[in-house]
């Protein structure tokens, strides 16, 4: 192998090397797809890359560029079309190496706010005869005769490695978003299933007291006033079963607001919707892979849920905080508490199971601290980017 892609053999299976590591830290498709396009650019020295996953209708999906501004790509405007040298590489499904973009027979141009390309490499990423997107870099950095295209079969020979296992890393990324989309379904229907336990049957309890006092307002007008009361009560608690359902089925805007923020909303919701103290503190926290972030966040709702519903708390706390690269989070409260291995037994699992498979699915950890009588705490690492 030459030295086409800057530095040699070495320095390029190395840039592969740090590539596929990196593709394999992540399960999210916009972080993977990312990945890739960042990868492709330092690996071959170029001054811009972008990475389309098509759609069914003559456009892009999803369009992910590297080494254009925020700015610049606000004022380019909406995603491209399938067209000219773009469709070549998910049509085609060939490499295609220009010394001048612009000067090819398919170049349609380009928004007024598009920076400029000469030379130009574009591969496609496939799985067997499906093309699951294009990729495309431009601007090869290295002296080159005027005309002449930096990028050289070295490159494309690169380039096709890193194809070859984005494809795989797409592949599994989908494969693990279907999953999710799976577990999110489930979870509604448990959902479902707590509502109709637990709201259920406090209104089928109201309408019993109500009925009860109507029938004493005459003849027990004491016992009349105690129904009463009961049924403020009752329409509290159902009340509150109602708010909590609403809060855990609401979205939880990770990708516009992070993971703090999100957490830090949620709590707040949830001390105001129960009689119960529950507060949040962070420290240092950096963002962190949108898998763990979400798996983050779905652990703390199972450990609220359970220290709230189940553990009769007066006072939970939610933090979070870095830990090295990562992450730590801690629920922690004063609950009547339980024996985790005799939960196991019983069968019942408090959603232990699935927060600890959470945790296992991002690379991270979980440990659970309880007895009988004195709450419980719930731990949670995860290890970064």
């Amino acid at each position: 192998m030459t030295d086409g892609a800057g530095g040699g053999a070495g320095a390029g299976l190395a840039c592969i090397s740090s590539a596929l590591l990196a593709m394999s830290r992540h399960l999210e498709v916009r972080d993977v797809l990312k990945t890739i396009v960042v990868s492709a650019r330092e690996l071959l020295n170029a001054e811009y890359a972008a990475l389309g996953v098509p759609d069914d209708h003559g456009g892009f999906a999803q369009f992910v560029v590297d080494g254009v501004s925020e700015e610049q790509w606000k004022a380019i405007g909406p995603l491209p079309r399938q067209h000219g040298i773009l469709a070549a590489m998910l049509k085609d499904a060939t490499p295609q190496r220009l010394a001048d973009v612009r000067r090819d027979p398919r170049f349609e141009g380009w928004p007024s706010a598009h920076p400029d390309m000469s030379d130009f490499i574009g591969l496609p990423i496939a799985d067997g005869d499906e093309v699951l997107g294009a990729l495309f870099l431009a601007n090869k950095r290295c002296p080159k005769p005027e005309g002449s295209c930096g990028f050289t079969e070295s490159d494309e020979e690169l380039l096709g490695i890193l194809a070859q296992h984005a494809a795989i890393a797409l592949t599994n990324a989908r494969l693990y978003e279907r999953s999710r989309e799976l577990t999110i379904a489930r979870e509604r229907a448990r959902l479902a299933h707590d509502l109709h336990d637990a709201v259920s049957q406090k209104l089928f309890s109201l309408r019993l007291t109500a009925q009860a006092a109507t029938a004493l307002v005459d003849r027990d007008p004491f016992r009349a006033k105690e129904e009463l009361h009961q049924i403020t009560l009752l329409a509290a608690e159902a009340a509150d079963e109602l708010r909590s359902a609403v809060v855990e089925l609401r979205p939880a805007a990770l990708d516009e607001d992070g993971l703090v923020a999100t957490l830090r909303t949620q709590v707040q919701v949830l001390d105001r919707a129960h009689s119960a103290c529950v507060t949040f503190s962070s420290q240092g926290v950096r963002a962190l892979p949108a898998a763990q972030e979400e798996a983050l966040l779905r652990v703390a709702q199972e450990a609220l849920h359970n220290a709230l519903r189940h553990g009769d708390a007066k006072n939970v706390g939610v933090s979070l905080t870095r830990h090295g690269q990562g992450a730590r989070l801690r629920v922690s409260d004063d609950g009547s508490g339980f024996d985790p291995s005799a939960i196991r037994r019983a069968g019942r699992h408090l959603g232990l199971v699935s927060m600890r498979d959470r945790a296992a699915g991002v690379g991270g950890t979980m440990t659970v601290d309880s007895a009988p009588g004195r709450g419980a705490v719930i731990e949670m690492e995860v290890p970064g980017g």
